[in-house]
């Protein structure tokens, strides 16, 4: 379904300037919601065994197999505009979330992508191959979502929470969108928030503090390269435009919460390039754990 093509209508029919919607839509991006219990057809598969090609060994770190934490049915997706995930097709998803927080080694993460027609079968439980924990099936749903710094005067977003960039970034929009209030409501309409618990999210807006850790990493490679010199009293603020400039170049591709009896709260995460996504690179996903005590 063309998802923009539908907002643009329903918003020109309430009178909002052409030119308007799209400086919106800008911004605007849909996630699929994964959820258990609501009945829906099944799309994906949390905890158990994983179904890997026949033949395939458990994805593994090299030392140890890695933690099966959930498979989605691509083809059950439903299809979003601009996120270039495979039309069929299944992706699984592994991750030592411990180790991959403490680490922050790619090895500790990984995405296996089983293209339709593959011959596929349980696979071959045995200790050390750790799942979630308890089979079950989960549905798919959309839900809209928007920048951190987006609709800073929106009781939801504490503007003093926002830096100065992100709080121009907040103005220029308000200035730039007179019906912005009239555009969220919208697309809270057309795409339901979900209160509910969900297991995972596909797609949408990858972590802020992901794409920082990535702006220093470019920011400080380029400085060492010789490529460009950043004064200290200005590398907070080149750290935060190379950052907004990332969000249009990153999505993320799977996050989700982790049980751990350990900690208060336990996020795992990949990210991947557009481009690489779109290319069906998916071995180039990283993994993001985070956890919290």
């Amino acid at each position: 379904m063309d998802h923009q093509g539908q907002f643009r209508h329903a918003a020109l029919a309430l009178g909002i300037p052409d030119d308007e919607v799209g400086r919106f839509i800008e911004h605007l991006r849909l996630s699929i919601r994964l959820s258990g219990g609501s009945g829906g057809v099944p799309a994906g598969q949390f905890g158990g065994l994983p179904r890997l090609p026949v033949g395939m060994d458990w994805p593994s770190d090299g030392v140890s197999p890695l933690p099966f934490i959930f498979s989605v049915d691509c083809a059950a997706l439903p299809r979003v505009d601009g996120f270039g995930l495979p039309a069929e097709g299944s992706l699984l998803f592994f991750l030592n979330h411990e180790q991959a927080a403490a680490t922050g080694e790619r090895r500790y993460g990984r995405v296996v992508f089983v293209p339709a027609g593959t011959v596929t079968e349980v696979a071959a439980g045995s200790t050390g191959h750790a799942s979630a924990g308890e089979q079950y099936d989960v549905s798919a749903t959309l839900s809209a979502e928007f920048p951190s710094w987006f609709g800073a005067d929106e009781d939801d977003v504490d503007e003093d929470d926002l830096s100065p960039f992100q709080q121009q970034l907040a103005r220029d929009l308000e200035r730039d969108l007179p019906h912005m209030e009239e555009l969220c409501a919208l697309a809270g309409d057309l795409w339901p928030p979900d209160s509910g618990y969900a297991s995972a999210c596909i797609g949408g807006y990858a972590d802020t503090e992901v794409l920082q850790s990535f702006a220093e990493q470019t920011l400080a490679w380029r400085e060492k390269t010789g490529e460009i010199v950043v004064p200290v009293a200005k590398w907070h603020s080149h750290v935060e435009e190379e950052t907004h400039r990332l969000t249009s170049e990153w999505v993320s591709l799977a996050r989700f919460p982790v049980d751990n009896e350990f900690y208060y709260r336990s996020d795992g995460s990949f990210v991947i390039r557009h481009d690489d996504l779109a290319a069906g690179r998916l071995h180039e996903a990283l993994p993001v754990a985070e956890l919290i005590p």
